[in-house]
């Protein structure tokens, strides 16, 4: 039987006007910003909708992305359309917990500003970074950074498509090794941390202390995790996967085999950009795959 997932970006996707034609087209879109903006203290629409400094800063991008991803959700089960199972690749992980029923909008975007400011603040700027790696299969590229101190891999995202990250002079130093292991390119990527990686193991205990309040309620459907590309159908379980999920490596190609295992068949990306639709195609030539990041394309869908 054919079955649906919802999927969910990360960090990277966010553009300055992301959720706007939702806003401008839906009441309860316009409901779930004026939400956020009430929990966090601040205009979050503002931060989406308009060119600003902001949006590209960890601690904002982590509340945007939530705050957009989550409100378009709203209006697509309006639809609806329904999943069978969801997931999101870092950040995203929380927008499916809570569209699998795990947390509510509230928790989930009080929770991801706290995530954010932890990430933010793990290590001192300019400290280290992140880069993709192009060409190799995950296995390959951890191979190649064996013996290598400060750099491992991030993401496996999708087959020839790997992120390392660490400390920026090993980060460096590992773009020798990786292209002799046959990586056709290492790029440093935007980012302002050495994300996914034991650096921020630390932040990872703190966030597990915010943690311990959120409202956690029974999983409607499964979701996916990160950190181990289990299918998770028990929410008792999820804090912890959180916790480890910042200084750990994010099992995105792995998950999404898991999920085609469980019978998913058909992806909804919702938020901003085609990054997971265009890494799901990687993974399976024969995914049935949609997009959902403009009005326009939730009208043609529906």
């Amino acid at each position: 039987m054919s079955k649906i997932a919802f999927v969910y970006p990360g960090q990277g996707t966010q553009t300055a006007g992301m959720g706007r034609d939702f806003y401008e087209n839906s009441e309860l879109v316009r409901a779930a910003y004026e939400e956020s903006a009430e929990i966090l203290g601040f205009d979050i629409a503002s931060i989406c909708f308009e060119k600003n400094d902001l949006l590209d800063r960890t601690e904002y991008t982590q509340a945007a992305l939530v705050t957009t991803c989550l409100a378009v959700t709203r209006e697509v089960l309006q639809t609806g359309i329904r999943p069978d199972m969801t997931a999101g690749l870092s950040l995203g992980e929380y927008c499916a917990i809570s569209a699998a029923g795990g947390m509510s909008f509230a928790d989930a975007v009080r929770t991801i500003w706290v995530r954010g400011n932890l990430m933010n603040d793990a290590v001192p700027e300019d400290f280290g970074g992140m880069a993709a790696v192009l060409g190799l299969t995950g296995e390959a590229a951890a191979a190649a950074l064996e013996g290598l101190e400060g750099v491992s891999v991030a993401n496996y995202n999708c087959p020839g498509q790997v992120v390392i990250t660490g400390e920026k002079q090993a980060l460096a130093a590992a773009a020798e090794p990786l292209k002799a292991a046959g990586a056709r390119r290492v790029l440093p990527l935007n980012v302002s941390g050495p994300f996914h990686s034991p650096f921020l193991k630390e932040a990872g205990e703190k966030l597990d202390e915010y943690l311990g309040k959120v409202n956690w309620t029974e999983l409607q459907v499964p979701y996916a995790a990160n950190i181990n590309s289990a299918i998770i159908t028990d929410i008792r379980e999820t804090r912890e996967l959180l916790k480890q999920q910042v200084s750990g490596s994010v099992r995105w190609e792995q998950s999404v085999l898991a999920m085609k295992e469980a019978g998913v068949d058909t992806w909804v990306e919702i938020g901003p950009g085609q990054t997971l639709s265009k890494f799901i195609k990687k993974i399976d030539s024969s995914a049935k795959v949609i997009n959902i990041s403009k009005w326009d394309d939730l009208q043609k869908l529906v």
